[in-house]
This record gives C-alpha cells, structure tokens and sequence, in this order.
C-alpha cells in the first residue's frame, strides 16, 4: 500500500520506535559501550526525567519483589537468615529489602552517572533517611493520596521523583514495630512507610542517557547481588550456589541466574513503557 502525505508521520513514529528498541537491545544486552555509527538518536528525541524516574521505579519494583519473595521470604524457610547488620563480619545474613535497596544507591553513588536513590520516611529508624522541607511536603501529599510526587530542589539543583513504598509484608512491618530504633511501632500492613526517592540534575533525556542510565542501575544490582553471594560463600553452613532457587532446598541461584529471570521481566516492561512514550509523545 501506498502512504499518503497524512501518513508520514505515523511512519515516521514507527521510525522512532524501532530505533528505540533496538538501543534497548543493544545497550541492555551489555555494558553500556559507545553506540555503533547510525545509532545515534536525531536531535530532540529527548524524555522526561519523570519518565525516566518511573522507568528506574519500575526497574525497582521488580528486583525488589524478587529479592523479597525468592530470596528473603523463601531463604528463611529454608534457614538463611537477613539482618540490617549482615555486612558485619561475625553476621552469617544477607541484606533486608530496604538494606538491598540502600547497598544499589551506595553503588550508585560510585558511578560517574549523576543518578541518586534513597529511601526516605517522616518516621525512620535511622535519622539519616528522614525527609525534611520540600521533600516532607512532598511525601505528605504521597501519604494522603499514594500518588507519586515529581518536582525540582532547587536547594539541591536536582529534579526528583518519589514514590511510595507500602507495607505489602509482615516482617517488614514486624521489624520496624520491633526495632529499638524506631520513632513508630504501629505500622499496619498497606501502611505508606516511606517513598523510594530518585535524583537527576536534568529535565529530560535523550534515548542514549535513557539506556545508559537504566543499564548503570542493573550493573549495580548486579554488584549487589554478587557481593551477598561472596558473604553466604563463607557461612559455617553455606549454601548451594547454582541454578537452584531457595524454594527448591538451601539454594541460592547464581548472580547470572538471579539476574536473567529479572532482565526478562524487566525487559519486557521497560519496552512496553518506552513504546507507549514513543506513540503518545511523538
């Protein structure tokens, strides 16, 4: 069939959008590398950096239901053991979910991608992560309404989005009612405890940072990931490091095994998001 004039620019948005993914494939299939001649997106393909904070959430969230349901939850069934002091030398554990969460933004802050991730509350077990000015205010309108919040600081020149995070399981909600630290022990489970937090000093993206920037953040789950497999090699009683998860046994799979089952979810969602900006925002 042959286009009419009315159809360029459909077909020039079909254009974009295979571009687009092939960068995702390219660039989430390694390192990210120098792109190869002809890659190179056109001037003004750009993204919101909201966009891109819902990407990097969304990334997140996957990982973390992982890292919660198959490795923490099952483990301990199976007698693997999660502390908030598991990198202490005399502590066979490995790191609780807000604790994987805080080794990627340490890991993050290595990088010399300008990407900072922390999560925050107004009732923290550690002062350090307590939301103040701006950011409180912010968090206020996420507890009322649990809808994620994007806005600039100017006090700290950077462009951030926030977004929930809910008491979806007990032993979360168990160690923070528990914990001696902790300025509150009547959290409920469906409770908003906090905002997984995103800082970036730029309004928009191009395609190439976009990439770039979602592949730094699975190197570092990556590191992290790996650097619990090195502590649980050195248990008294270590666990099988293999192909098997622990629902199967006293398992752990390997970080190459880890990692594939969440790039394969992850894939598919980060490419069903950057289709939908591709045909709604072109």
């Amino acid at each position: 069939m042959n286009l009419k004039k009315d159809d360029k620019p459909f077909s020039l948005k079909r254009h974009f959008l295979w571009a687009w993914i092939a960068l995702i494939v390219y660039l989430f299939a390694s390192a990210p590398p120098p792109l190869p001649d002809g890659a190179q997106e056109k001037p003004g393909e750009r993204i919101s950096s909201d966009r891109l904070f819902q990407l990097l959430q969304q990334e997140n969230n996957i990982i973390r239901k992982l890292w919660t349901k198959e490795i923490v939850g099952a483990g301990k069934k199976q007698g693997l053991k999660f502390s908030e002091d598991w990198r202490e030398a005399d502590v066979e554990a490995g790191p609780l979910p807000a604790l994987f969460l805080r080794e990627t933004a340490t890991e993050l802050e290595k990088s010399p991608i300008p990407l900072s991730l922390f999560l925050g509350s107004d009732a923290p077990i550690n002062q350090a992560n307590a939301f103040d000015a701006l950011q409180d205010e912010k968090f206020q309108l996420i507890k009322k309404d649990r809808i994620p919040q994007f806005f600039y600081a100017a006090d700290i020149d950077r462009y951030i989005g926030m977004f929930p995070d809910i008491a979806s399981v007990k032993p979360c909600i168990n160690c923070h009612n528990d914990h001696k630290d902790s300025p509150k022990t009547d959290w409920k489970l469906l409770d908003v405890m906090g905002a997984t937090t995103w800082l970036y000093p730029k309004e928009s993206v191009d395609m190439t940072e976009t990439l770039t920037v979602l592949s730094v953040l699975r190197e570092k789950l990556k590191t992290v990931y790996a650097s619990y497999l090195r502590k649980a090699k050195g248990f008294s009683n270590p666990p099988h490091i293999g192909d098997k998860w622990p629902r199967d046994g006293y398992f752990l799979p390997t970080t190459e095994v880890f990692m594939n089952v969440f790039e394969t979810e992850s894939s598919k969602t980060t490419l069903n998001t950057l289709f939908k900006v591709v045909h709604h925002e072109k």
